[in-house]
């Protein structure tokens, strides 16, 4: 099992950094919920308010000529079927990392494939927190 996630997880990492949201739908639970901390706000979505949120990302990215820096900080069974991969995420924009950053516990869940389930996300972090 632990084999099969670090393999799901890299390709769900490259179709991140390759911003390809028709991949990403597929990688994503239809009952995916979420929680967004942002400046001290909190946000809760499901998986359609998930889409254009990484839709609109995706674009940005790619209008921009910039690209995902993502760092796997850990990964953490958490059930039979489930495990949790803590990343954190910067974007990159004319070679330079952006000031602030994203802290994600995404946990995934394996059922006919893995899949995302939920997220709980910090967002908004300075990137100096990790240095």
């Amino acid at each position: 099992m632990e084999e099969s996630f670090n393999r799901f997880l890299d390709e769900y990492l490259d179709v991140w950094r390759n911003s390809s949201l028709p991949e990403l739908k597929m990688m994503i639970s239809g009952e995916y919920q979420a929680r967004e901390i942002t400046d001290g706000k909190i946000s809760d979505f499901g998986y359609d308010e998930s889409i254009r949120g990484w839709e609109q990302g995706f674009n940005f990215v790619k209008g921009n000529k910039a690209s995902w820096e993502l760092t796997v900080i850990d990964r953490i069974k958490i059930r039979d079927h489930e495990v949790m991969a803590i990343i954190l995420a910067r974007l990159v924009l004319d070679g330079k990392s952006m000031e602030t950053s994203n802290l994600l516990f995404q946990t995934f869940a394996y059922d006919f494939g893995w899949k995302l389930i939920r997220s709980y996300i910090e967002a908004g972090i300075p990137v100096n927190q990790f240095e």
